[in-house]
């Protein structure tokens, strides 16, 4: 038995939105490391509601807790950094931190598009 979404233009929208900030959280990423990704994540917290009981809802929830721990991982990274033995370590946990965003960034796009909810 196959089985097909039907989004209405109510969900299509949100789901539009969705893939917008994802967008807009990559090319912050890309071009500021991260730095204006408040943007897009402020807009996230606005327009979640707007998602409530559709698979779009996880997306935002997904970007969300994307820039908060990019934020945690950075912060620490800035804090190796601090010492002289961390620089080192610093550089690669920002490294990490950058793909792990960019891996996250890439995935929600894919799902999104597949219309499958994030976990």
């Amino acid at each position: 038995m196959n089985q097909e979404l039907v989004l209405d233009n109510t969900l299509q929208s949100a789901k539009n939105l969705a893939w917008w900030l994802y967008i807009a959280h990559a090319a912050s990423l890309i071009f500021s490391l991260g730095l204006f990704s408040f943007i897009p994540l402020i807009i996230n917290y606005v327009k979640r509601e707007d998602a409530a009981n559709t698979f779009v809802y996880s997306h935002h929830g997904w970007q969300i807790r994307s820039f908060w721990w990019y934020l945690v991982w950075m912060t620490l990274g800035g804090i190796l950094f601090l010492t002289i033995f961390g620089i080192p370590a610093a550089f690669l946990v920002w490294a990490l931190a950058w793909l792990w965003k960019l891996y996250r960034e890439i995935k929600g796009i894919v799902d999104l598009n597949d219309n499958k909810t994030m976990p």
